[in-house]
């Protein structure tokens, strides 16, 4: 018998004592299934020493979770992506053409909008594929809260566990910083948030002047008292570490604070092993018994649901996307990708890395049906197809799966999964679709008695600028004219918003629009 036959022998036959046993148990009984032993419950989130939780690091980290200011052109944010009631996935679904660059095709892959693309200077340019459209992310954005317990994050593990200052300071956490390495990856990504060669000194100034979520609306209450304490980003960085330096390791220690506090832990599974036998239906209890005893359960390991493996389950052909091989460069690597965990796999819009497969029961349509698969490299375990459950075992499993792994307070966005609406979440009659086409300008520079701010926008709304000193405290605030357009030139006196002269020193002029965002340095001498 080969491998394949022996494989699907055995799953077969998983199934079977499976349905046995929960026939044994009978369908509501809250006793486990023959010969498991009772599943742990969550561990503590494990916090590497470098980078213990305090609560204004955890509330800083959530506010920059949802800064869309992060993005060169405020557009984008970590929870535009992430978002607690899609499952920390995301909502939206775009569409990458894939390897052969051709739409709706075989490999077009389901991802996340980005930003448009843009060069150094952050001016739009026409992309190849998405022409003036944002870009598409070539892979499902992972679900993450499931995950804070995996020593590798990403669907191939690049953000692994030792954490490097990426502004050239060594080593900052030996092992167990790969939430810091996952926080920082998405904000200098030419696709997900930044601009070509985007940099760290960049993020740095540009959030000194940032208002913090000023493009936000509905803010939490934790969120909104923080910034009602500390009303600038250089505040609140010195509420959480002592002193208002911005840093790139601090954005990372900060956001993947925010994250270690994201436990699912309140899903009715985690009250039923708890003790509270009605936490579940009886169906789901029936769901459960089958899903721990059988096939699934060997990847997707309770109390986690993943056994944080990177495995290969034959999904698309490897030419398309080589997964973990492209970090670990190991020919055994090659089409694997990490194991998801399956807590609040029911909010989720979409599943597998490709995100073509819409739901659980698609999914075990998937692993049942093996001529959907590829077999090259693929794992033993799903060779040849798993075994289908009887129809019933299959609806009580899903019914499981989608409903028993769900905390409601993921599913309704309450604390601490609440989150704020942010702009680019509004319908366009609802903002500003001013768009900035020039950057920002002051002339002269340096000066004494006025300067001239300079910026071109399209003609859709009017826009100002908001000058900051070096500290990030508002001085003035400059307006337009109504539906003012092309090149706009605003003067400032060297006042500030009282009609007081500013001290002289460097100052920072920022022009928002909703596509893109604008800085320049002045200089103001006696």
């Amino acid at each position: 018998m080969g491998i394949r036959h022996r494989s699907t022998a055995r799953l077969a036959a998983t199934w079977a004592i499976t349905i046995g046993t929960i026939l044994a148990c009978g369908a509501g009984s809250v006793r486990w299934a023959a010969a498991q032993p009772p599943p742990l419950p969550l561990p503590p989130v494990p916090v590497p020493v470098q980078n213990p939780i305090t609560e204004q690091k955890r509330v800083l980290g959530k506010i920059l979770f949802f800064e869309e200011q992060l993005s060169f052109d405020n557009s984008v944010a970590c929870g535009t992506c992430h978002q607690p009631g899609a499952g920390s996935a995301d909502a939206r679904s775009g569409r990458h053409p894939g390897r052969d660059a051709v739409f709706f095709t075989a490999d077009d892959v389901l991802g996340s909008a980005g930003v448009r693309r843009a060069d150094q200077l952050g001016h739009y340019e026409t992309d190849p594929i998405f022409g003036e459209d944002a870009q598409v992310t070539s892979r499902t954005t992972p679900g993450f809260l499931g995950t804070l317990w995996a020593p590798e994050l990403f669907w191939d593990g690049r953000a692994r566990q030792q954490f490097e200052d990426p502004e050239g300071g060594g080593v900052l956490i030996p092992i167990g910083g790969a939430l810091e390495n996952q926080a920082l990856g998405p904000i200098l990504n030419s696709v997900e948030m930044a601009h070509a060669s985007g940099t760290w000194e960049q993020v740095r100034e540009k959030l000194a002047l940032a208002p913090p979520l000023a493009l936000a609306t509905d803010l939490p209450s934790d969120v909104a008292t923080a910034i009602a304490a500390h009303p600038s980003y250089p505040a609140l960085f010195a509420a959480a570490f002592g002193d208002p330096e911005i840093s790139a390791a601090r954005i990372a220690y900060a956001i993947a604070t925010y994250e270690r506090t994201l436990v699912p832990d309140e899903t009715p599974w985690d009250r039923f092993i708890a003790g509270d036998n009605g936490a579940m239906t009886q169906r789901q209890v029936a769901g459960w018994n089958a899903f721990r005893a059988g096939p699934c359960a060997t990847c997707h390991t309770p109390p986690f649901f993943s056994d944080h493996t990177f495995r290969n389950i034959g999904l698309r052909p490897i030419v398309e996307d080589n997964g973990r091989q492209a970090v670990t460069g190991q020919n055994g690597d090659r089409g694997r990708f990490k194991v998801p965990s399956l807590r609040n796999v029911g909010l989720r819009p979409r599943l597998m890395h490709n995100g073509m497969v819409i739901d659980v029961r698609d999914a075990f349509g998937f692993y049942t049906n093996p001529g959907r698969h590829f077999p090259e490299n693929q794992d033993p375990i799903v060779q040849g197809g798993l075994p289908l459950p009887p129809p019933n075992v299959l609806t009580d499993i899903v019914n499981f799966l989608e409903n028993g792994l769900t905390d409601p307070r993921v599913a309704a966005e309450t604390f601490p999964f609440d989150r704020p609406t942010l702009r680019s979440e509004l319908p366009p009659s609802a903002v500003d679709l001013i768009e900035l086409v020039s950057p920002v300008t002051a002339s002269p520079n340096p000066f004494r008695g006025v300067t001239v701010i300079s910026f071109a926008s399209t003609p859709r709304s009017s826009r100002g600028a908001l000058i900051y000193n070096a500290l990030g405290a508002e001085v003035r605030r400059l307006s337009a004219p109504d539906a003012a357009s092309g090149e706009i030139g605003l003067t400032w006196d060297g006042r500030d918003d009282s009609g007081r002269p500013a001290a002289p020193g460097v100052y920072f002029i920022r022009v928002d629009g909703a596509k893109s965002a604008s800085a320049a340095r002045v200089i103001r001498v006696r």
